[in-house]
C-alpha cells in the first residue's frame, strides 16, 4: 500500500511540474525551433518518467535535477535572445538547398539531405514539380521554407492593380459543445432561435454555433442525420 501511495505522489508531483514547466515555455518547447529546445523535449520527458515510477532513484535528486534542467533552458533562452552570435551557435543556422532554381549540391552533401528528402517535403507542400522552385531553405527546425518562381506562384490583389478586400472579423462562438459561450448576446439569441424555427429544432439540439467572418451563422445540430 505504501508504494501505491508513493507512485500516486510522485506522479501526481511530477505532472504538476511538467505543466508547471510547460506553462513557461511550453511555446519553446513544443515549437523544437532550435536544437536545445528540441533536446529539452525529449530529456524532459525522460526525466519525468522517471520521476514518477522508478522507486530505486532518489525523488528529491529527480526535482533537483529538473529545476537544474529548466534553469539551464532558460539561461540558453536568455543568451539567443541577447546574443546573435550565440544564438547561431546555441539554435543553427538555416541552410539554402536551392537558389535561382538551382540545386546546391554541396549544401546538401554537407547536411546529409537526399533528393528522395526534398522532393518528399516538396510534395508535403503541395510541389510536385521541382521546376517549379525558385528558391529552398531548410530551417533549424528541419521544415522547409520554399519560394515559387514567379511564374508560378499564386496572383495577389497586388498582382492585378485590384484593391484588397477588408479583412472581417473573427469568428464569434455562441454554442460550444452544446453550451451557450458568453457570446451568445441577446441579438445572437434572437438569430438562432429565428434559424431554429425555420428548421423545427431547439437550441438544445445545437451542438455547435458560430458567427462567422463573413457575418452569417453556422449552425451544428447534435444529430447529423447522415445515417
Amino acid at each position: 500500500m505504501e508504494d501505491i501511495l508513493m507512485t500516486v505522489y510522485r506522479t501526481t508531483f511530477s505532472f504538476i511540474l511538467l505543466v508547471l514547466a510547460t506553462l513557461l515555455f511550453g511555446k519553446h518547447i513544443n515549437s523544437h525551433k532550435n536544437h536545445y529546445s528540441f533536446a529539452l523535449s525529449i530529456t524532459i520527458g525522460s526525466l519525468i518518467a522517471n520521476m514518477a515510477f522508478n522507486h530505486r532513484l532518489q525523488f528529491s535528486s529527480m526535482v533537483i535535477s529538473f529545476v537544474v534542467l529548466i534553469l539551464l533552458f532558460y539561461i540558453l533562452l536568455l543568451t539567443s535572445a541577447k546574443s546573435r552570435k550565440w544564438r547561431g551557435r546555441l539554435s543553427g543556422r538555416p541552410t539554402t538547398l536551392m537558389e535561382k532554381g538551382k540545386i546546391l549540391e554541396e549544401n546538401m552533401r554537407k547536411l546529409k539531405f537526399t533528393m528522395d528528402n526534398l522532393n518528399q517535403q516538396l510534395r508535403e507542400q503541395g510541389i510536385f514539380d521541382i521546376t517549379e522552385v525558385d528558391m529552398v531553405v531548410l530551417e533549424v527546425s528541419g521544415m522547409l521554407s520554399v519560394r515559387k518562381k514567379a511564374l508560378y506562384s499564386p496572383l495577389t490583389p497586388k498582382d492585378m492593380n485590384l484593391a484588397p478586400s477588408p479583412s472581417g472579423p473573427l469568428a464569434v462562438e455562441l454554442i460550444m459543445d452544446g453550451k451557450a459561450t458568453e457570446n451568445l448576446i441577446p441579438l445572437h439569441r434572437e438569430q438562432l432561435l429565428s434559424i431554429c424555427r425555420d428548421r423545427g429544432i431547439s437550441l438544445d439540439d445545437i451542438n455547435y454555433a458560430v458567427v462567422t467572418s463573413s457575418g452569417t451563422i453556422f449552425i451544428d445540430e447534435h444529430r447529423d442525420g447522415l445515417r
